[in-house]
């Protein structure tokens, strides 16, 4: 049985380009990823080092066979899923066109998967930010005498954080789609 290690760690729902290039380099080291586990563990096995892309696609569902078998056929090897992201591997092949390199054939295939990630994740955050959170940190940060109650200071804490969350994927999942744009 192969060597593994399990790696932690954190990216956002707008980070998955550069959760791209950290698995390569991790492949290029020698460690392939071969599972992902929630919230943020990547176990790998070792392997030569070589040359490998990895794609992530936000699809949402369960990936139908059919549609893995579309990705096999070009060469993609299907990793499994996790949080809603399909992830696929594929080794470099010297003198492959770039195009190969991609699992979207169009811009326009990038941005939709962009406006889905806004769609049902963002928006979905968002609504749970406003409910839970701030009607929470409202009703249990000042008691009757107006002192700070330890439950509102991690209410406090969480808001700061999802607010942080929030901010940071939505402005960079807009400058991918506006990058994206350019390009065209």
């Amino acid at each position: 049985m192969a060597k593994q290690k399990t790696k932690m760690r954190f990216f956002t729902i707008a980070d998955y380009l550069e959760e791209e290039k950290w698995l390569e380099q991790e492949h290029k080291n020698g460690w392939k990823l071969v599972k992902m586990t929630i919230p943020c563990f990547f176990v790998f096995e070792e392997c030569p080092p070589e040359n490998a892309v990895y794609k992530l696609e936000y699809k949402d569902e369960n990936a139908a066979e059919d549609y893995l078998q579309m990705y096999q056929d070009y060469g993609w090897d299907y990793l499994g899923s996790c949080w809603g992201w399909n992830y696929f591997r594929k080794i470099v092949v010297e003198g492959e066109d770039e195009n190969d390199k991609e699992i979207f054939s169009d811009t326009e295939s990038k941005i939709t998967m962009i406006n889905h990630i806004l769609k049902t994740r963002m928006w979905i955050l968002l609504v749970i930010f406003c409910v839970i959170i701030i009607l929470n940190i409202r009703h249990s940060m000042f008691r009757k005498f107006g002192f700070v109650s330890i439950v509102g200071l991690i209410y406090l804490i969480l808001f700061i954080l999802y607010l942080y969350l929030l901010i940071h994927s939505g402005l960079k999942l807009r400058k991918i789609k506006k990058d994206l744009l350019k390009k065209e």
